[in-house]
């Protein structure tokens, strides 16, 4: 079944948006980098890796169905991070925000009555609940921690031993 309308525009729509959540990790990264912290940084060019292939799976779903992938504009991520739980309070943003257009796109496919789309759909439905699960899990931890360096340099050890999607 060719994906055609309003579903293509809206899967276009997503895959621009797993882009920008790459970007937006890609710049986490850099600032958990400036804080000299490399295994939280490593963690989140590792989460940027991983909304690349999810932007990928959109791309292949389209072609795979005769449509043509198209890369919207993306802004610059905007955050203001000056410490690691404002780093992992921008993550869980981004990732509610990206669970709700997951949720909005398998709605629009429901109305569509686009049944191919389904099972991809459930399958990012989810990868969203692990993801906000992930790092409201990591933001629990740093609430604990609270300002304690080891704490925080146990937890920086701890996420640098996370593999890149591929790996």
């Amino acid at each position: 079944m060719e994906l055609t309308g309003k579903l293509a525009e809206a899967f276009n729509t997503q895959l621009t948006l797993e882009l920008t959540a790459a970007t937006v990790y890609r710049q986490l990264a850099v600032e958990m980098d400036v804080m000299s912290l490399s295994g939280i940084a490593g963690w989140f060019r590792a989460q940027a890796a991983e909304e690349i292939v999810h932007a990928e799976k959109f791309m292949t779903h389209m072609t795979d169905r005769d449509a043509h992938p198209t890369i919207g504009e993306q802004p610059a991520p905007q955050m203001n991070v000056k410490t690691v739980a404002d780093a992992f309070a921008v993550s869980l943003a981004h990732e509610r925000k990206v669970s709700e257009a997951i949720r909005e796109l398998y709605r629009l496919a429901q109305t569509e009555g686009d049944i191919d789309s389904i099972p991809m759909l459930n399958w990012f439905i989810e990868e969203q609940v692990e993801e906000e699960a992930t790092v409201s899990e990591i933001l629990d931890r740093l609430k604990l921690v609270g300002d304690d360096g080891s704490g925080i340099l146990r937890l920086d050890r701890e996420l640098g031993t996370r593999q890149s999607a591929g790996e």
